[in-house]
């Protein structure tokens, strides 16, 4: 069996990995949300869940927020109902994408009404953060244009500059603006986010607390995105990963399942660039459960990014710089490939019950008898999430 060591079993132990409030939410295809049993019915029940998750893993402390989806009337309350199950509340996301008003643009829009409407919506969200304890106001913005001609794409980009820097101003020394970035969707022609240099463009012109968001899933196919997580880490603009996996496009689905192989390669290079463990890069997952169980897709998702950091952590960098140097290709490869095909989970299992967490937890949740309790008791409510 392959043995982990002391230093990478430290490593390890120190991992999170943020849950999003809306992976354990109603959600489905463009064509329908499909309900299932149990499903959580506000943000007090979404944190409920995520907690279960963190306690089969120990590897999901705290949960992500999406407002206006998970507004309450009290956030401290909410708060504290998190700490007592033991997790804490997290990134706060915004939402420009479902009111009529934003049909052609929020933040970029050209009415300064609508505008002003979407700069007060994240002025609010830094509120939240202040009742939550929260460091980090994530941006995702569904703004473009669909023809050639439609919009002047310049000052699109100059009032985005505008609309960012008002709401950078209002945060705090402690809070941090993380701008993400999706090449195509809603809009097709043109996004006016679309990649992670403009992204870096945007946020650099903001201030040292403005970072890159990378979702894995928002770029085109055959992306080199370890490079690019090199490159933000090397420039530290690299705020946080939204971790997932896509096939064809942005899908949402578990992280690791269309392609294992990268999401090592891009661990490896968060590594390399000390982005392991370090609070100034969060790790999240932004995924939406359509057809498999909620709970248990996290649950995977988790233990997916924890078994491809400790493959990561097994490359012997030391031979792998020796044969970089001497240009020998093959050698170099498979010192690489040799990492990545090591089976650590027997590993991770033992290494897990030696801190008293269960060897297999998925079996475990399984075992539970959560999810029956759930679903006897959710019965009826109006479902929070992108859905509603």
């Amino acid at each position: 069996m392959t043995t982990l060591s002391p230093q990478n079993l430290d490593a390890l132990a120190r991992q999170a990995i943020e849950l999003p409030s809306w992976a354990f939410g109603n959600s489905g295809t463009r064509f329908r949300v499909f309900p299932t049993p149990g499903t959580a019915r506000d943000p007090f029940e979404k944190i409920a869940d995520a907690a279960e998750v963190n306690r089969v893993t120990a590897l999901a402390p705290t949960v992500a927020l999406h407002i206006p989806w998970d507004v309450v009337d009290d956030f401290g309350a909410l708060r504290r109902h998190a700490e007592d199950l033991g997790v804490e509340l997290g990134t706060i996301n915004s939402n420009t994408f479902q009111d009529e008003d934003y049909k052609f643009g929020a933040l970029t829009h050209e009415d300064d009404r609508i505008r002003r409407k979407a700069i007060d919506h994240h002025l609010a969200c830094i509120d939240i953060m202040d009742q939550t304890g929260s460091r980090d106001l994530k941006i995702w913005l569904a703004e473009g244009s669909n023809y050639p001609g439609q919009n002047d794409m310049r000052a699109r980009q100059d009032r985005l500059h505008s609309s960012l820097s008002e709401i950078y101003a209002r945060l705090s020394d402690e809070q941090r603006l993380v701008l993400e970035y999706k090449f195509f969707e809603p809009a097709f022609y043109h996004t006016d986010v679309p990649d992670w240099g403009t992204s870096y463009v945007q946020v650099a012109a903001l201030g040292d607390r403005a970072m890159v968001c990378l979702d894995t899933g928002h770029h085109a196919p055959g992306t080199n995105i370890e490079f690019i997580v090199m490159q933000l880490l090397r420039l530290g603009k690299l705020g946080s990963f939204d971790f997932n996996s896509r096939f064809y496009a942005d899908d949402d689905l578990i992280v690791g399942a269309a392609d294992p192989f990268q999401l090592f390669r891009i661990l490896v290079e968060v590594i390399r660039g000390g982005g392991l463990n370090n609070p100034d890069v969060a790790f999240m997952l932004d995924q939406c459960h359509n057809i498999e169980a909620k709970i248990p897709g996290q649950i995977r998702s988790v233990l997916n990014v924890q078994e491809m950091t400790a493959r990561a952590l097994l490359l012997d960098r030391e031979a792998l710089a020796a044969a970089q140097t001497a240009n020998d290709v093959l050698a170099a490869n498979a010192i690489f490939m040799d990492a990545f095909q090591t089976d650590v989970r027997p590993a991770l299992a033992e290494w897990r019950a030696g801190r008293g967490l269960p060897t297999d937890p998925m079996a475990a949740y399984l075992a539970s008898g959560y999810q029956q309790k759930i679903e006897a008791e959710r019965v009826g409510g109006t479902q929070a999430g992108w859905g509603a």
